[in-house]
């Protein structure tokens, strides 16, 4: 099979290109353009590596009632990612040992669009069980620092953390780290403000907590030499802090998600509960750093954090009952590429970026360089093929997730998935996914 297209994002920059496909991989690519009678021609859609989002909550089993496996990777199918790496919880029972592990496997197996790779999870008292978790495959591992909101999936302090790190250090695999202080967040709401009204939810959850904790793993990275990464970047202050970090030579990454890159506080309406997330998003000046912070490179990548939840959880109008979690699988790349624009990045090649931010640095981050994130000989086939001019409005009841609820319907976005490829197989074709899945288990 040969794809073409004027605008195909190779790892050095966007041109004309002719892709060989044979056995699921990239056998060759032509940038003179190639001719074939049987060629795929694209014209000038463009043809980027498909993503790799390594931030995504399925939850099953347990709470497959929340997501599950065909439905989250149809969702993925539909936005152009083909790789994913799930989230050690909110699955019950949570991947925290090799039993926890094998049933998310189990529950996996026949279900999967997409190839899907797992985080394990580092809680109290199982630091015995991480040498097993990576023998089995996972990728890495993922912690608390503040309660995750599931009793399976307990905080951790730094106590816990001296004794896992040094078994992440001898294996050589990432410590994913969602990053607030717990002494820093607030209990008590705000007695003047309705829990109705966002600024009430935001004031429980500064800057001040993601930047202690950011602090606390910076010295953690430094002494125990462990590849640190730090999940859902959100405060102008956090980013502050990790390029310091960088700059000192600590082994530390990071990301944002495209609801921080897309919304400010200022603009959320009153009762709009499916805004809500941890670390909450955060007023203008936050989201004009993250940008900043992406194109200077003290932010790597973006990845989504979807973590969707039946509507009853999420509570209309009460944003102190509400479930924390946001639903963006199928947007991401169009929400990530609009804001791009709005933004006016100061870059010659956008697409490129966006190339690295959701396709070859989360690849790289879950130790799957050798076969995802870039279109180049030897790689697996996935590419997602897109309109960059396209405009669309989000309609939620059309979307693949489970629950349709997400803070992006009726948003104007730009740039449309018209296919994605998964090992040379079409398995979206801009309206439906491919009946049979045909996903690994990585």
């Amino acid at each position: 099979m040969i794809l073409r297209s004027t605008r195909v994002v190779l790892p050095d920059g966007e041109c004309l290109a002719a892709i060989h496909v044979e056995g699921g991989r990239v056998v060759k690519v032509d940038r003179s353009g190639g001719r074939a009678p049987d060629i795929i021609d694209f014209g000038d859609l463009v043809i980027s590596p498909g993503l790799v989002d390594t931030h995504v909550h399925i939850n099953e089993p347990g709470r497959t009632e929340w997501e599950g496996f065909d439905t989250a990777t149809r969702a993925a199918v539909a936005g152009g990612v083909t790789t994913i790496v799930d989230m050690p919880l909110n699955s019950v029972p949570a991947t925290t040992t090799l039993e926890g592990l094998e049933a998310k496997r189990a529950a996996a197996r026949g279900q999967n669009h997409i190839d899907v790779a797992f985080w394990g999870g580092v809680v109290p008292g199982n630091d015995g069980e991480l040498d097993g978790l990576v023998d089995a495959g996972v990728r890495g591992f993922k912690c608390f620092l503040v309660p995750s909101g599931v009793d399976e999936f307990r905080a951790v302090d730094e106590s816990d953390l001296r004794r896992a790190m040094p078994v992440l250090a001898r294996r050589n695999v990432p410590l994913l780290v969602h990053a607030e202080s717990p002494r820093l967040i607030r209990s008590e709401w705000s007695a003047r403000l309705q829990p109705s009204v966002y600024a009430a939810y935001l004031e429980t959850r500064p800057p001040q907590a993601e930047v202690a904790a950011i602090e606390l793993m910076i010295r953690l990275a430094r002494e125990f030499g462990v590849r640190t990464h730090i999940v859902h970047v959100a405060a102008a202050e956090a980013v502050t802090e990790i390029e310091r970090a960088k700059a000192d030579g600590v082994a530390i990454t990071a990301e944002t998600c495209p609801h921080y890159l897309t919304f400010a506080a200022e603009e959320i309406p009153a009762g709009a509960t499916e805004f809500k997330c941890a670390p909450p998003i955060r007023e203008s000046r936050h989201r004009h750093a993250l940008w900043e912070a992406l194109r200077q490179g003290v932010l790597d990548l973006v990845a989504t954090d979807h973590s969707p939840a039946p509507p009853a959880m999420k509570c209309r109008g009460d944003f102190q009952r509400a479930w924390g979690g946001i639903a963006s699988l199928e947007v991401s790349l169009s929400a990530v590429w609009s804001g791009a624009l709005d933004f006016r990045l100061h870059t010659s090649d956008v697409r490129l970026c966006l190339a690295r931010w959701m396709s070859e640095r989360p690849a790289a981050l879950a130790g799957l360089s050798d076969r995802k994130g870039r279109i180049a000989p030897g790689m697996d086939a996935d590419f997602v093929v897109w309109d960059p001019d396209a405009e669309w409005t989000v309609d939620a009841a059309v979307l693949q997730q489970r629950h349709k609820l997400t803070p992006y319907a009726g948003r104007r976005l730009r740039g449309r998935v018209a296919a994605t490829y998964l090992r040379g197989e079409r398995i979206w074709d801009g309206r439906t996914v491919s009946s049979t899945p045909t996903g690994d288990l990585l």
